[in-house]
């Protein structure tokens, strides 16, 4: 591709390039570019979100550059700040150990083993010591980091910030001179850390890199970032069958973002899909057409056309999941409105959410629509519950 049409597929999807001129004079000497994207390994899983990056990583080997998957198994032990109100707790170097191993497995269903570099970033910082992590603490003042909103907030408020989680930027920063990053990838929230990249570089000598931030995807729910600890993540270690289904139980509107996200579909091929679900075609077909993709991609195409037959049988023909889980809710001997219900079968993290998805036509009571936020149930009766296309219980009141 020529530098133009390169710049076109980088920019897919992102938010902000920075410094847009300095990238494109280094595509135009065709040299292959060191781009570089670093993950802690804080949890044994990665999820969509997670692959947002990684993703666009795929885009830039696809241009023919020197892609660098970085596993920050020393960074992991100081723990990310970002976007924490208090500091987070470290984890041990087992934990750091045991959940990069699955990432390196993890991670090659979307780059090319062949063409992708891991790099620990242990290996620099375990022989840095501590008068280098004394010297590297010196370029940055901590009026600086106070800039960082998360800081400054917590700043305000009063709350605690330990002196490490300021070492968290410079490190990160310190990774790019290490690696002689000429691009650094991270979300949006990350922005802060990887302009520290760029003022490290210019002091150590080096071309400052070039910024590319990827926006945060959002969960099932269609409102917060995706995240494990919130319950509306989809993990990429999932069966087929739980990919698919919290696929197809997004929103029609948060489908075109998991495209513009997730897709390896040409952005042309995307808008086609739009202009046709704008002239009549059910959505619900693209819909299953990216489940199909996501689900062939981290398993196989057999297991994401099998996951598609059993949802078929599932939602279409009414047939009631094998495993569906058996919950007992005590109402005290009482009738209870059905939200509480819901919520007490943990087929809804709250009331809310309940009234939400009765509101939206998602609830279903031995396979009857819901209309009515207010339905009182009774005690002494079991019920096959259905919140939204893929969560069941068969509910016992007491």
């Amino acid at each position: 591709m020529d530098v133009e049409q390169s710049l076109r597929l980088i920019r897919r999807g992102s938010e902000e390039l920075l410094v847009e001129s300095e990238l494109v004079a280094r595509l135009a000497t065709g040299r292959p570019l060191r781009v570089k994207a670093g993950f802690d390994p804080t949890a044994p899983d990665l999820h969509l979100g997670h692959t947002v990056l990684i993703n666009k990583l795929r885009h830039f080997q696809e241009l023919g550059h020197h892609v660098m998957f970085l596993i920050g198994d020393f960074t992991g032990l100081i723990g990310d700040p970002t976007g924490k109100n208090a500091t987070r707790p470290p984890l041990s170097r087992e934990q750091i150990v045991d959940n990069a191993a699955t990432y390196r497995e993890q991670v090659f269903k979307i780059l090319d083993p062949d063409k992708t570099e891991v790099c620990f970033n242990s290996a620099w910082f375990d022989s840095l010591g501590a008068a280098g992590m004394i010297k590297l603490a010196a370029q940055h003042t901590v009026a600086r980091m106070l800039e960082r909103d998360d800081f400054a907030k917590r700043y305000a408020s009063g709350l605690p910030i330990a002196i490490h989680e300021f070492l968290y930027p410079l490190c990160q920063g310190y990774d790019s001179v290490a690696m002689r990053a000429d691009v650094e990838l991270g979300g949006t929230d990350q922005k802060f850390n990887l302009l520290v990249g760029r003022e490290l570089q210019k002091h150590y000598g080096q071309a400052p890199q070039c910024i590319l931030t990827m926006p945060l995807l959002e969960g099932t729910d269609g409102v917060n970032k995706m995240s494990k600890s919130l319950g509306n993540y989809i993990g990429i270690s999932e069966g087929p069958r739980e990919i698919f289904g919290k696929v197809m139980s997004i929103s029609d509107d948060l489908m075109w973002r998991y495209y513009d996200l997730l897709s390896f579909r040409d952005a042309s091929e995307i808008s086609a899909m739009k202009a046709g679900v704008e002239s009549g075609r059910n959505p619900r077909d693209i819909k299953v057409a990216l489940a199909l993709e996501l689900v062939g991609r981290f398993h196989s195409r057999l297991a994401a056309e099998e996951a598609l037959a059993e949802f078929e049988a599932r939602f279409r023909q009414g047939v009631l999941p094998d495993d569906m889980p058996e919950v007992v809710v005590d109402a005290g001997g009482l009738d209870v409105v059905i939200s509480q219900v819901l919520k007490m079968a943990g087929l809804t993290a709250s009331t809310s959410e309940a009234l939400r998805m009765i509101d939206q036509g998602g609830v279903r009571v031995n396979g009857d629509r819901v209309v009515d936020r207010g339905l009182l149930l009774s005690p002494g009766v079991s019920l096959v519950m259905q919140v939204g296309k893929r969560k069941f219980a068969r509910v016992k009141i007491l």
